[in-house]
């Protein structure tokens, strides 16, 4: 086998298992608003050389604006994840409202510019954000072309260390599939 990743894994099995075949990439989820990986595993994958992909780059909608209550979110996937509930949602506004602003300033969207963070940040991850509409993707694709000044990466790195949002992501049956 040449190249292989791994999803969701702490930092002992990226090491147990890079000792023993030298691992491709990381899947995790990360964004503005879920920045986790920065503590542990991303020093480690830059240590080690591995690249990173992370999932759910927009909040699973959040970071665009489109989800702002409980009811946006219902029918969706993103509905069975604790965060989606209101009173989350409508503490971490501030977190969306940031992003919305900087996107101003770049005449993009909001979308784009949390791509663009994580694309000024990390230049060895390659985001996959999820969607279903050919619209949305071009879009998406898009982000490589907004060029974030330094100011406003520290921007939104300052803001949204003061939404980060709480550590259990997923519903209890599927927080133990998470090795953090």
């Amino acid at each position: 086998m040449a190249h292989f990743g791994l999803c969701e894994v702490g930092v002992d099995i990226i090491r147990r298992a890079h000792a023993v075949q030298p691992v491709t990439a990381l899947q995790s989820e990360y964004s503005l608003w879920w920045r986790e990986p920065e503590a542990e595993i991303l020093p480690l994958l830059e240590d080690l050389g591995i690249g990173f992909v992370p999932f759910s780059p927009l909040g699973k909608g959040f970071l665009t604006g489109t989800i702002q209550s409980a009811d946006d979110a219902a029918g969706k996937n993103a509905a069975i994840f604790p965060r989606f509930n209101d009173d989350t949602l409508a503490h971490h506004q501030g977190l969306v409202d940031a992003v919305a602003a900087v996107a101003s300033r770049h005449r993009c969207t909001p979308g784009q510019v949390a791509l663009a963070w994580i694309i000024a940040r990390l230049p060895y991850a390659s985001p996959i954000p999820g969607t279903s509409k050919a619209e949305r993707a071009t879009e998406n694709s898009r982000a490589a072309d907004v060029h974030l000044t330094q100011a406003d990466v520290a921007e939104l790195d300052e803001i949204s260390a003061k939404f980060q949002v709480d550590p259990v992501r997923y519903p209890e049956h599927m927080q133990r599939w998470v090795n953090r």
